[in-house]
């Protein structure tokens, strides 16, 4: 079910990492090295991740080396919106792999999100699918597109500024390959061609009614390689366990990246999901638990944490 754990969600993005209170990054890969020492503890079969960084950035992933980080995990990510938010051109997808690269030859590199959106016309989306599969597919050894639905508009988007943000905000509702009223756009056909080679990258909010529509649509797609959440803020809402273990059982037949985030408010340093943590090994403990319970490889249960 489990075959990779990746250790938050772009944590060189303000909006899923605050940099005001962690400046070098040094709370962050505490953070990993203790996350990926509890994983690699419970089942080290399981690949461990560093968080999938955005925007791609060699000079952070130094960082990261400086700081032990790497030696925690057993693959670097990254994350490119070229068409949408990035300042590059997707035609450069290959560079961008390369200079991650060279500052890691001794780990692969994944591609666990990756997405072109419908905002301005659903036509570059098409485009934007079958130019990614050309350019990535063979290229690296995991590729995740996001995402399978568009993110309802009344649900809100996890960024930073929101509104704020113009239409950068904006294009986060137009990224999923199916419309939220649940109807297909052309970009889905093509992404089928792909599907073998093309995982997907969806997040499921707490008990998302979408759940079972969505591994329908992936199985009658062919997707084998699915990149999801388990967020650490939810465990602590009521019946987070049932629902964890709902969203799991429902994906078990898909090779599953799971991407433990989210700090819970009352642990942070700062009120606020993007938050350092004051008790780092919390974090680890939370991600024992989960690999324990959805990845095991051994019989003593791991208890929780508060």
């Amino acid at each position: 079910m489990i075959e990779a754990a990746m250790i938050w969600n772009e944590p060189n993005n303000k909006s899923h990492w605050d940099p005001e209170i962690d400046p070098e990054w040094s709370l962050y890969a505490d953070m990993v090295i203790r996350a990926g020492t509890a994983i690699h503890a419970i089942n080290p079969a399981v690949t461990r991740v560093l968080g999938g960084m955005s925007p791609i950035d060699p000079h952070w992933v130094e960082r990261m080396r400086g700081h032990g980080a790497l030696d925690a995990v057993d693959v670097v990510a990254v994350h490119g919106f070229p068409l949408d938010w990035n300042l590059w051109p997707i035609n450069a997808w290959p560079d961008k792999i390369a200079e991650i690269e060279a500052v890691v030859p001794d780990k692969p590199v994944w591609v666990t999100e990756v997405g072109v959106g419908s905002f301005g016309a659903e036509e570059v989306q098409v485009f934007g699918v079958n130019r990614t599969a050309e350019l990535l597919v063979g290229r690296v050894p995991r590729i995740y597109w996001y995402s399978l639905f568009d993110l309802p508009q009344e649900w809100g988007a996890t960024t930073r500024h929101r509104e704020a943000e113009g239409s950068s905000y904006y294009r986060h509702f137009y990224m999923g390959l199916i419309r939220a009223d649940a109807t297909p756009k052309p970009a889905l056909e093509e992404f089928a061609k792909h599907a073998g080679d093309m995982g997907l990258m969806q997040w499921f909010h707490f008990e998302d009614p979408r759940l079972d529509d969505a591994v329908a649509w992936m199985k009658r797609l062919g997707v084998r390689h699915l990149r999801t959440g388990l967020s650490w803020a939810d465990s602590f809402r009521p019946n987070a366990v049932d629902w964890f273990d709902r969203q799991m059982e429902a994906l078990a037949d898909f090779d599953v990246t799971v991407t433990f985030c989210f700090t819970p408010e009352h642990l942070g340093i700062a009120p606020h999901h993007s938050s350092a943590v004051h008790e780092p090994q919390a974090f680890a403990d939370f991600c024992a638990w989960m690999i324990d319970r959805y990845a095991p490889a051994r019989s003593a249960p791991v208890a929780r944490t508060a």
